[in-house]
């Protein structure tokens, strides 16, 4: 499995990337998330955008942050904003190859040193909160504002 940045070659192919019916309740699409990005990174946050290829076939996207801790954590820390796996490609073990290769990215230390690698997800989404946990995130117990939870992994 590999990461890929987006460019103008692989940008229209990323944006049509599409999830199940039933999972579209807990992702915004890849489009939303590129221009989230694009915005955080014009106010200095560092956003990282990758395709995700399996065998030269583009099979995913994720986006992920790194936070340096100045701002209002005193710990610095990665943390995946957002990742899927396109509906035609889901059930083959991609999402869980794709979670361990942005924790070795994160071990890496690629834009600096932290903690931990965070994201959240919503209660209701079962199969996530099994990924997670299974790959050694712990839930927080806080919630975000949007009534997701919070996990993390520690590096």
């Amino acid at each position: 499995m590999e990461f890929r940045e987006i460019t103008w070659d692989n940008f229209i192919e990323c944006i049509e990337l599409q999830v199940t019916e039933e999972q579209k309740r807990f992702i915004s699409s890849n489009q939303h998330a590129l221009a989230e990005a694009y915005i955080a990174s014009k106010e200095g946050q560092v956003i990282l955008t990758f395709a995700i290829y399996k065998d030269l076939k583009m099979v995913g996207f994720i986006s992920m942050y790194y936070d340096d801790g100045d701002g209002n954590f005193d710990y610095s820390s990665y943390g995946v904003f957002k990742i899927m796996i396109d509906r035609r490609y889901q059930g083959k073990g991609y999402g869980k190859e794709a979670m361990r290769r942005a924790l070795e990215f994160s071990k890496a230390f690629p834009c600096g040193k932290a903690r931990v690698v965070e994201l959240t997800y919503k209660p209701e989404n079962v199969i996530a909160k099994n990924l997670y946990s299974s790959l050694g995130f712990v839930e927080t117990g806080n919630t975000h504002p949007s009534g997701e939870l919070y996990a993390e992994f520690t590096l």
